[in-house]
């Protein structure tokens, strides 16, 4: 029996190339290009939330000037005040959820001038799932250029959610190795090795998902000290974000000494 061939143009909810791209560190661009194909996406942010109360920003992609700005201040204290986490929160299973389209009257006046008048953001929609105790909560943007998503890139998004979920889930948890692991990375392999042992642990915090709050909570140590570790520490590396970070980790892992 002859193989069928298969079709070179991608069809619709054709999200392949995100999922092959798990673990590498161009994931992010595959991501947000995907992302655009199927349905007109402008930016991306993923952001991780712990039931314990850590929140971190691990994807800024996109069309958003100022999105690693809104990154850090949604995962410093904003996300406290998103309407979404009673639905995020209440959420017991590892089912996806579709959070309810937006609309501006769903945020206070501080959240809604900072995340979407000052930013030119006109839309959302978004997309979340847990894994254990750690929910990868993903919102799909649009500027003013673009409008609205329509009635049919709503139903893309619908329907390509839970692949995109699964497939930032399993890229990060990839990224965030068991903390034994982790600290044998970091002690054995440059760039990483380079670091002060303060600045390790604060960067390996960051890994595993804590905001700066959490991480000088569990260091015992000012959030001052943990600004300066983390800006340090990102100087040593010459990279300016979370997400540089995490390319360096899965880097190392999928090279010829990584982990087992």
């Amino acid at each position: 029996m002859r193989s069928q061939a298969v079709p070179t143009q991608p069809s619709a909810g054709d999200v392949t190339p995100a999922v092959l791209a798990i673990g590498r560190p161009d994931f992010a661009n595959v991501l947000i290009d995907t992302l655009r194909r199927q349905a007109g996406v402008g930016h991306c942010m993923v952001f991780a939330l712990t039931r314990a109360g850590a929140a971190s920003c691990l994807l800024d992609a996109g069309n958003i000037p100022t999105g690693s700005d809104l990154g850090a201040a949604y995962a410093g204290q904003f996300h406290e005040s998103d309407p979404n986490r009673d639905a995020l929160f209440e959420a017991e299973t590892s089912a996806p959820i579709m959070l309810p389209s937006f609309a501006p009257r769903m945020y206070g006046a501080r959240y809604r001038k900072l995340f979407f008048n000052d930013s030119d953001i006109v839309d959302k929609c978004a997309t979340a799932i847990w894994t254990g105790d750690t929910c990868f909560y993903v919102n799909f943007y649009r500027i003013t250029s673009q409008g609205r998503f329509g009635d049919a890139e709503r139903a893309r998004l619908r329907a390509i959610a839970p692949a995109i979920g699964a497939s930032v889930a399993r890229h990060f948890q990839q990224a965030a190795t068991p903390g034994q692991n982790l600290a044998a990375l970091f002690s054995t392999r440059a760039p990483l090795s380079t670091l002060t042992p303060r600045e390790q642990e604060v960067c390996r915090h960051i890994l595993t998902g804590f905001s700066s709050e959490a991480i000088s909570q569990a260091l015992g140590i000012s959030l001052h000290s943990t600004l300066t570790y983390r800006k340090r520490a990102y100087e040593r590396l010459g990279i300016s974000s979370q997400n540089e970070l995490f390319s360096i980790v899965l880097r190392l892992l999928a090279g010829p000494s990584g982990l087992n």
